[in-house]
């Protein structure tokens, strides 16, 4: 089970149909449910985990692209302004 920003939770389960096949079940609460095959459920895991990824990266370059852009304080410490000290 996993709880949500809005305090809603998400259980997901491995249940049968009426004719014996297996179907992951996402419970919202208890009405709203989604019933997948194997096979959807695994078509949607891995969009997920792809869209994850997508906002790690991005995430990260963010991250990277305001630290390197930060700029240097003038009060003579930079390395540069080091290496051409008198």
């Amino acid at each position: 089970m996993m709880e949500l920003n809005n305090g809603n939770k998400v259980d997901i389960t491995l249940e049968e149909d009426e004719g014996g096949k297996d179907q992951i079940v996402f419970t919202l609460d208890e009405i709203n449910q989604i019933k997948l095959t194997p096979h959807q459920a695994r078509v949607l895991a891995t969009e997920l985990i792809m869209a994850v990824n997508r906002a790690e990266v991005r995430g990260n370059l963010k991250r990277s692209h305001n630290f390197s852009r930060k700029p240097e304080a003038s009060t003579g410490s930079g390395l540069f302004q080091q290496a051409f000290a008198k």
